[in-house]
Formats: C-alpha cells, structure tokens, sequence
C-alpha cells in the first residue's frame, strides 16, 4: 500500500506562486507515473499535470506554460510549481499516482486548498 501527503496549499494574490510537494511512503516501488488534480466547489475533478517514472511531463491547457510538475525518486516526493496564478487556479489539490500493473489513477492524497484571491 502507499500513502501520499500533500503540503504547501495556502493563499496567494493572483500572479503568485506557490509549490506544492506531495511525500509518498509505504509500498513506493508500486508507483508509476504521478501526478496532480484539483477541484474546485461545484465543479468537476480536473486533470492538473502527470510526469512519468522517467520524468517526462504533460499539462493540462488551462495551466500549461505556468505550471511545472517534477518528481524526486529518490526522496519519494512529487512537486507542483505554480506561477503566474489566477482566481480560476483556486482548488483543493490531490496528488496521485498509478499503481504499477493497474490503469488509472490508483493513490490519491488528502488534499490541499490553494487560494488565489486580491
């Protein structure tokens, strides 16, 4: 089994920035690709950004250029740097990740709220 913890949420003016870091523990070697959704009230889950084990990236349009997602294997950490932020930003963030043998979207995190507010 893996745990995954977020951290680094919080409020920031729009064109900030913040980092969010996402620690996996337990069965590590289970994971694959990871990555990062949000969601914000009254609105659907939304894809954010994955990187794969050997740190190739993709990003959804809306954050694209703005966003960047990086993994550290060997500190068993994802990481979400956000710039350049907007109003539209402001979620509850899940870090994920896809099982090794499995389809999908397997290990999600807590959450952390993010808010982009002047």
């Amino acid at each position: 089994q893996v745990q995954l913890v977020e951290s680094g949420g919080g409020l920031v003016q729009p064109g900030g920035s913040l980092r969010l870091s996402c620690a996996a523990s337990g069965s590590v070697s289970s994971i694959s690709a990871m990555g990062w959704y949000r969601q914000a009230p009254g609105k659907q889950r939304e894809w954010v950004a994955a990187v794969g084990r050997d740190g190739d990236t993709n990003y959804a349009d809306s954050v694209k250029g703005r966003f960047t997602i990086s993994r550290d294997n060997a500190k068993n950490m994802v990481y979400l740097q956000m710039n350049s932020l907007k109003p539209e930003d402001t979620a509850v963030y899940r870090c994920c990740a896809v099982r090794v043998d499995r389809s999908g979207w397997y290990y999600w995190g807590q959450g952390t709220q993010v808010t982009v507010s002047a």
